[in-house]
Order: structure tokens, then C-alpha cells, then sequence
């Protein structure tokens, strides 16, 4: 399955039997599925299947779908004039403004008046009604199958952007890996120029002491366990990348997963290279986090 952005917009229009047909289906991020409708007067009864439809379709985003229906000239309803009546009210018109001087009546006036003009009522049956919903239906499905192909090109650019993030994630791991300060020899001088600082400063010190909680020092600031974390992350990572489909949360727990490490990684280290290379991480995994808010 491809990974899909959140976000995207689609349009789709159709015709049937003299009633044209409008859906304009837009996403943006969410945390499940949450459906916005405006559907026409009348068309409220499409609103349960019209929610599934998008629930089944998609795992994540806001969205917001809007129907447009038009009638063609020949189905609307015409209107009906009681020419009589109106006639009646004419003259009656005509009079006043003779007798008392009144303003002339005006056509629409007249015409608004209760019982001059009617609109008949068209009767649909329910035969009728049910082939213009599926059609309808139909139209929707073409608006989603446009949605989710633009959500899978913003999703094919994001997926690029997140492994360049996690191969940047992993250089670095690797960088911190092999830094000089983390070989043996080093550590043990730096641990021997220490223990002599002490004694140098106070003669009363236990030597031996002091090189057991140098040691201990030194295992506590080792950085094995976040490197071997990190590298198990990175290959996650790839994996949910390759697999596709609504992956959006499992790499938002895996950013968390970074943030940790390189919190810790820096915490314990004792040397500017290993903590420069920590800042560096957490920028990165600050940059692969926000692009994964706007996966599905």
C-alpha cells in the first residue's frame, strides 16, 4: 500500500437524467476520520452512507465533502398564475390610485401577493429517488479516487523526505559510534589523568577508590545501548517506510523513540564531539517528526 499525506483536494461532476451532479471532497490533518458535510435541502438522507463511504475508504484526516445539485430548465417546477385573481387585484389597484392618489401598483407587487402565483410541487417517487442517490453515489466515489491519488503523490514526496531524514538520523548514529573519545585507550587515559588530578589536589584520597568510581562513571556515561537502540530505530523505520499503508501514528511513536536516544546520548556524554553530534540528532529528529504529523 502507498503512503498517503492528509491533505489533498478533488472534484468530480456528473449528469443524470437532466440534473447535474457536483462533489468537492477536500482533507486536511486529523487525528481519525471526522467528515464535514453540506449537502442540499432536501438530500440529508445521503448523509449516513456518505460518512461510511469516506470512513471505509480512508484511516486518517478532516474532511470536508460538498454536494451541488442543479436542475436542468426543464425540471423545474413551473409556476402556476391565477390570472383571475390577479385581475381582480389590478383593478382594485387602479381604483385606490385614482380615488386616494396612491402609488400605482408594480408587476412584482402584485405578484407577490398570497394566492396570485404557485409553484407546483413535483412528486418523486421512490424509484426515482433511489437511482439519482446512486448516481450521486457514484459521482462521490470518482471525487475520493481523485482525493486519494493526490493524498499518495503528497505521500510519495513525504516518504523521500523522511528516509532522507532517517538516513541523515543514521550517519550521525554512526558518527557517535565511531568517535574517537568512545575508544578504550582513551577512556582509560582519561580516567588515569583524572584519579591523578585528584591526588595531585589531596593526598589523604584512596588511589584504588578513586579508579573503581572512575570506572563506574565511566560505564554509566557509555553510549552503546542508545547507538544499538538508534540503529534498531533506523531499520524500523525503513521497514514502515517500504510497507506503506496508514503508518502515520507507528512513526510518530518512533520519533518519540529518536527523541529519546538523542536526549539520552547527550545527557551522557563526555566529550563536545559526542554531544555536538547529540544537538545534531535532535534537529533531525525534530524535522522527521513534523513531517510525519502530515502522514495518514
Amino acid at each position: 500500500m502507498n503512503l498517503q499525506s492528509m491533505t489533498g483536494f478533488a472534484r468530480a461532476v456528473a449528469e443524470h437524467d437532466g440534473t447535474s451532479i457536483a462533489w468537492e471532497v477536500k482533507s486536511v490533518n486529523g487525528k481519525s476520520v471526522e467528515v464535514r458535510l453540506r449537502l442540499p435541502q432536501g438530500f440529508e438522507r445521503l448523509e449516513p452512507v456518505v460518512r461510511q463511504t469516506l470512513q471505509k475508504r480512508f484511516a486518517r484526516g478532516n474532511f470536508q465533502a460538498t454536494l451541488t445539485i442543479g436542475r436542468a430548465a426543464g425540471a423545474q417546477a413551473q409556476p402556476i398564475v391565477n390570472e383571475a385573481f390577479l385581475k381582480d387585484l389590478a383593478g382594485l389597484a387602479k381604483r385606490l390610485q385614482e380615488q386616494f392618489g396612491v402609488a400605482p401598483a408594480t408587476a412584482d407587487g402584485l405578484l407577490s401577493l398570497r394566492g396570485v402565483l404557485d409553484v407546483a410541487e413535483t412528486i418523486e417517487t421512490e424509484k426515482v429517488r433511489a437511482v439519482l442517490d446512486t448516481a450521486i453515489i457514484g459521482a462521490l466515489d470518482a471525487a475520493l479516487n481523485d482525493l486519494e491519488q493526490a493524498r499518495q503523490g503528497e505521500g510519495a514526496a513525504l516518504a523521500l523526505l523522511l528516509s532522507g531524514h532517517i538516513d541523515t538520523i543514521e550517519t550521525l548514529t554512526l558518527r557517535a559510534e565511531a568517535d574517537p573519545s568512545r575508544d578504550t585507550a582513551a577512556i582509560r587515559e582519561r580516567i588515569a589523568e583524572q584519579v591523578r588530578l585528584l591526588m595531585d589536589a589531596s593526598a589523604n584520597l584512596d588511589a584504588s577508590r578513586l579508579h573503581m568510581e572512575a570506572a563506574f562513571l565511566a560505564t554509566k556515561a557509555d553510549i552503546r545501548e542508545e547507538i544499538d537502540r538508534l540503529k534498531t530505530h533506523v531499520a524500523s523505520g525503513r521497514t514502515l517506510l517500504v510497507g506503506g499503508g496508514a503508518v502515520g501514528r507507528k512513526l510518530d511513536f518512533l520519533a518519540q523513540e529518536f527523541n529519546r536516544e538523542s536526549n539520552t546520548l547527550c545527557s551522557k556524554s563526555n566529550a563536545a564531539a559526542v554531544t555536538a553530534i547529540g544537538l545534531e540528532l535532535k534537529a533531525v529528529v525534530d524535522q522527521f517528526r513534523e513531517q510525519v504529523q502530515n502522514l495518514e
